[in-house]
């Protein structure tokens, strides 16, 4: 199966109201980074396989959706849109579905409420049920009895916390143990993304991508923390189906096609 590459859109509301794509570190320190209806077309016209676009103060503000950005992009884009944030319930997917989107995203409120995911995939079909986990590194409690132990790059060994409103609150749950749990309500693929990583350039949490993509028959898409076009090569080769970028794409470090071309010249398979 050929590998997917996607951008990303990180939006929220600026000072004056308007939609802005951010770009923060470990999902703080925001800075602007584009109009979410111009870096969407830029990026369909580059050749993405994909685009997500993540209103990322829905869920804390408790507010619903930015329906407007998401149908002014669903007009102007030929590829497949993930959207998420804010979305609460059932009548949410049926809303973001409406404005255009391929499939729907759900973090926080599947953690508050599973049955939401299973609810969700009977309703609308798996296939556009994208199960959003973001997660953060944890040392203290790794022994604990139920804590999926993940070894690390050192040779130590850790857990994942699932974290939800933004990377703002912790949950104690494990996050290799709850993507096999998303799984099994019904959705279709996982995008899994480390705040550790979030913005770092570093390149991707590679154990803990490695762990889920071990875990679950359904493709992850990595993400977090992509620097380089090698970052997004050791993603692939580590098991994940998609990679997930956005600054390098927004400061246009790199194209999707350039993105493409190295990945191809490297042996994974990629739609030019």
């Amino acid at each position: 199966m050929t590998k997917r590459i996607i951008p990303c859109l990180d939006t929220t509301f600026d000072e004056q109201g308007k939609a802005v794509v951010v770009k923060g570190v470990e999902f703080e320190q925001l800075k602007y980074a584009g109009d979410p209806v111009e870096l969407a077309k830029r990026y369909d016209e580059q050749g993405a396989d994909e685009l997500v676009f993540l209103d990322i103060s829905a869920s804390l503000e408790r507010r619903e959706t930015m329906i407007s950005v998401v149908e002014e992009i669903a007009e102007q884009v030929s590829v497949p849109l993930c959207v998420g944030g804010g979305i609460k319930s059932v009548a949410d997917f049926e809303r973001v579905f409406g404005a255009g989107a391929e499939k729907v995203g759900v973090n926080t409120a599947a953690v508050r409420n599973p049955g939401l995911v299973k609810e969700a995939a009977e309703r609308f079909g798996g296939e556009r049920v994208v199960a959003a986990i973001d997660c953060k590194r944890k040392f203290e409690g790794a022994e604990e009895e139920g804590k999926t132990q993940v070894r690390l790059e050192d040779g130590t060994s850790a857990w994942y916390e699932v974290v939800i409103y933004g990377g703002r609150e912790n949950t104690g749950i494990d996050a290799v143990k709850w993507a096999e749990e998303v799984q099994a309500l019904g959705a279709a693929e996982i995008l899994l993304t480390s705040k550790d990583r979030d913005g770092t350039t570093d390149g991707y949490d590679i154990p803990i991508t490695r762990a889920i993509s071990e875990a679950v028959e359904i493709p992850v898409i990595a993400s977090g923390g992509v620097g380089t076009v090698e970052h997004i090569y050791e993603g692939f080769v580590c098991g994940a189906d998609a990679c997930l970028a956005a600054s390098i794409f927004h400061y246009e470090k790199y194209t999707v096609g350039e993105i493409k071309r190295y990945l191809r010249e490297r042996g994974i398979s990629v739609r030019l």
